[in-house]
Order: C-alpha cells, then structure tokens, then sequence
C-alpha cells in the first residue's frame, strides 16, 4: 500500500513539474509575442490567431498540430476530435515544452521560443510525430500513418508513427531525415539534415537503429540496421554507420570508424562536430 502511494505521489509532483515547464515556456512565447507585436503591426492579427488566444502551451499546440495538418483530407471536425483527444496525454505537452527548450539552447540561429513554436518546421514534424505514435499505440494505425504521409510531403520529413523518439530533442533543419519503424532515440539528442536512421534491406522485425541519449548526429549521416549508438557518442557529418558505436565515442567515413572520444559527457548539447582524427596504427 506504501509503495502505491508513493508511486501516486511521485507521478503526480513529476506532473506538476512537467506542467510548470510548459506554463514557463507559454510565458516566454507570449511576452515575445506581445513584444513583437508592438514592433511590427502587421503581425498583429497573426499573434492574435496563434498566440494570444490560447492560455497554454496545450490549447497553442493543439491549434498548430490542427493548422500544420489541415490539408491531410480528414474533415476538419475528425482532426479537432483527434487531437482533443490527445490533449490528455500529459506527455505530448511537457514534451514539446522541453524540445522547443533544446532547439532554443542548442541552435545558434534561435532568438526565442517563439521562433521555435511558430517557424522551426522540425519542431512542428516532431509534434506532429508525437501524435501520430500517441494514435498508433492506441491502434489507430491508419490515422498516424495518414498523419505521417501528410508530413512526409509538407515538410520532407519521414518519421514513421512506431519510431520511439525521447524528450529534449532537436531537429536542425530537419530537410531529408528518415526514421524507421522500429528506431530509437533517446532523450537530448540532435540530429542534423539529410540523417537516415534506416534498414539494411528487405528485413522484417527490429531493423533500425538505436540511438543512446546525448547523442549528436551530423549533417548527412546514415545510420543502418538494428546497431547501438551509445550514450554520449558522436557521428560524424555523411558518415554511413553499419556497426554498433560505443558510449562517448566518435565515428566518421564510409564506412564509419571510431576516429577518437567526446570531449563532453552529451555531445548534442555542445552541437561542436570539430574532431581530431586519430589514425589506425595498423
């Protein structure tokens, strides 16, 4: 009976956090908002239809995730019900405020929040991934796939729904990254353009990758079958990994190979992809 309670009460105090995380990042999204719109008028009417409307970082999300995927070809009535269904899934929340976090730290290019929430279309594709893995796992598998689909095309990003994806991440740029049915990533990761997390053939089963947390993946990097990338690692820019890579390591080339250590515990926080290249001795 202890253990019960305990456990009631651990989910509950990490839901508060989870909601004070979100309630923080909802304020800074409307300050700057509010900031802005009185610099540019013309943004007044926009601010107003995506900002200021919504008291919090659930009802804003909904209304993008409704907005980004209103030219799936579900009517819009199915698509508002879809997604106010969702909205009690605490998780799909306290993860976007922590993702739209890690882009803001991690992306030099981002000023504020807001540029994430509203701009940043790897932000949106990996929203629009949560829900669809949020309807796979109930079942619905043909609605996360159609939401899959629409994304694929509005944004050239290919996520598919059962792709197990943490908390903390950052898409940069996002153009051209594939993730497979069966990948993981764990939390704090950054993956950059072009990245494929994908099968080495015609396979069935678990086949894709598994992506430790921390982990940082360069620009054009392909990552093939169901291997490791420990916790910590880097890979570096167009590398083509086929074996597994080990915690805090660092790996580049066609094929990949081990070319030294991470200088840093989570080399996705630092974002460096400078290396020292350390030759075979054979």
């Amino acid at each position: 009976m202890l253990a019960l309670l305990v456990k009631v009460l651990k989910k509950s105090i990490m839901s508060k956090i989870s909601s004070s995380e979100s309630y923080v990042i909802w304020e800074e999204i409307i300050g700057k908002a509010r900031l802005e719109d009185g610099r540019e008028p013309l943004f007044r009417g926009y601010f107003a239809a995506t900002i200021f409307a919504f008291e919090n970082l659930r009802q804003g999300l909904s209304a993008k995730l409704a907005k980004e995927l209103a030219g799936s070809g579900l009517e819009e009535s199915a698509l508002k019900k879809i997604i106010a269904e969702s909205e009690h899934n605490e998780r799909l929340v306290s993860d976007a405020a922590a993702d739209i976090k890690a882009t803001l730290d991690r992306d030099s290019a981002c000023n504020s929040p807001l540029e994430v929430f509203l701009f940043y279309k790897g932000f949106a594709a990996l929203q629009a991934h949560r829900l669809a893995n949020h309807l796979w796992l109930k079942g619905q598998k043909l609605l996360a796939l159609l939401i899959q689909s629409h994304v694929s095309s509005c944004f050239g990003i290919d996520i598919h729904p059962a792709a197990k994806i943490g908390k903390g991440i950052m898409l940069d740029h996002a153009t051209g990254l594939v993730i497979g049915e069966t990948a993981i990533v764990g939390d704090a990761v950054s993956i950059m353009q072009s990245v494929t997390l994908g099968g080495t053939g015609k396979e069935s089963g678990d086949r894709h990758p598994k992506i430790g947390c921390g982990v940082l993946i360069g620009p054009g990097a392909k990552i093939l079958g169901n291997i490791s990338v420990g916790t910590g690692a880097m890979i570096a820019a167009s590398s083509v990994v086929l074996k597994p890579v080990s915690d805090h390591t660092i790996v580049a080339g066609v094929p990949a190979k081990e070319v030294g250590n991470t200088q840093t515990k989570e080399p996705s926080l630092t974002m460096d992809h400078h290396f020292r290249y350390n030759p075979d001795p054979d």
